[in-house]
């Protein structure tokens, strides 16, 4: 090849050099251009939202469960408008017991406290409670001991946790506080967090039972002595209660007692043999019992599950599904299986006088 040929075949190269770099750094800058674009636009994945929360049962405290006498010579007590559950049973003489559970209140009273009953440890283990009492039968004694139960009793206190009030006279005067409590479960070593789910299914949307029936005015007879009244408040959505033809009001608010949730399970007692011959009751409250559901102005029939003492009862609608509760506090009344618990609507009554478990 002639020198002037390889010059031009030279600079061609040289041409096509240049070319394929400028090529090559065109495109190195529009591919980091499109990727800063890329990088700049907006997220648009829909942003998740918030699930709402059970107010009634939420957090990790552990649930206290306090005996409050119910006798009228207590009456008015403190502390039930707070509690997330009352569970009410017979006891000896006709007389109901109450137990309130509380978990992350704060209350500066509660009570009058009373002694403990054997039976209502059941439903204190069922909600993994520290359990509270002033005193103690003979069973509740045996079975506090047998199922290494977390209790405060108040006569076995240092004269601090528990205390005495005036207007009131013994032994139906003996008051307590969430704060002491708790300084004194520390003081036992006792857990005072729970990670254990509520005995009660409690959902967030309203529960309105459309096919139940109307349900404005439910009479409980506990017994002869005991007969427990609540009034639908449509207007708050709640329940107004009664005991003894008497409104249900706060010690120190005056503000009527009420509940979102009724609960009625029947189930049998019977009266013990024992040595001290005061006629204190057992509860026959360990199998499948039947009951309502009351909410709302509506109720339903339910069947009330409950294997063994230590395990939780189980509330299931006629079909076999656990059914829903509004988040709001409950009142459990446990009553005999032949109470003429009566259910009236707005125009009409029903009496329900069912014998189960004979």
């Amino acid at each position: 090849m002639q020198r002037g040929g390889v010059k031009v075949l030279i600079v061609i190269l040289v041409i096509l050099i240049i070319v394929a770099g400028v090529v090559l750094a065109y495109k190195i800058t529009q591919d980091k251009s499109n990727t800063e674009t890329i990088s700049e636009e907006p997220n648009n994945e829909p942003v998740p939202v918030e699930e709402k929360q059970v107010q009634i049962y939420s957090g990790n405290d552990r649930p206290i469960a306090v005996m409050i006498d119910n006798h009228n010579g207590a009456w008015p007590q403190a502390g039930l408008n707070q509690a997330y559950m009352v569970y009410e049973i017979i006891v000896e003489g006709g007389e109901t017991r109450l137990m309130a559970l509380f978990k992350g209140v704060d209350l500066e009273k509660i009570g009058p406290v009373r002694s403990a009953r054997h039976y209502f440890i059941d439903y204190a283990m069922e909600n993994d409670a520290i359990y509270v009492h002033f005193g103690q039968s003979p069973q509740a004694q045996s079975d506090i001991k047998k199922y290494s139960i977390n209790d405060i009793n108040g006569i076995a206190e240092d004269g601090t946790t528990f205390w005495r009030v005036k207007d009131k006279s013994a032994p139906h005067n003996a008051v307590t506080s969430t704060a002491k409590l708790l300084e004194s479960a520390k003081s036992k070593n006792y857990r005072t967090t729970s990670t254990e789910e509520s005995v009660l299914n409690y959902v967030t949307d309203e529960v309105n039972l459309e096919d139940g029936q109307s349900a404005n005015t439910i009479t409980i007879p506990h017994s002869d002595l005991q007969t427990v009244k609540y009034e639908y408040d449509e207007e708050n959505k709640v329940y107004v209660r009664y005991a003894r033809g008497e409104e249900q009001i706060d010690w120190d608010t005056e503000e009527p007692v009420t509940t979102k949730n009724i609960i009625i399970t029947f189930c049998d007692n019977y009266t013990l043999s024992d040595k001290e011959n005061k006629g204190r009751q057992g509860l026959k409250n360990i199998g499948t019992f039947d009951g309502y559901y009351i909410t709302n102005g509506k109720a339903i029939k339910i069947q009330c599950i409950k294997n063994a003492r230590d395990e939780k009862t189980v509330y299931q609608d006629m079909n076999g599904n656990e059914i829903n509760i509004n988040d709001g506090n409950t009142f459990v009344n446990i009553c005999p299986t032949d109470a003429a618990v009566e259910i009236e609507g707005t125009e009409d009554t029903t009496s329900t006088n069912t014998v189960v478990n004979e």
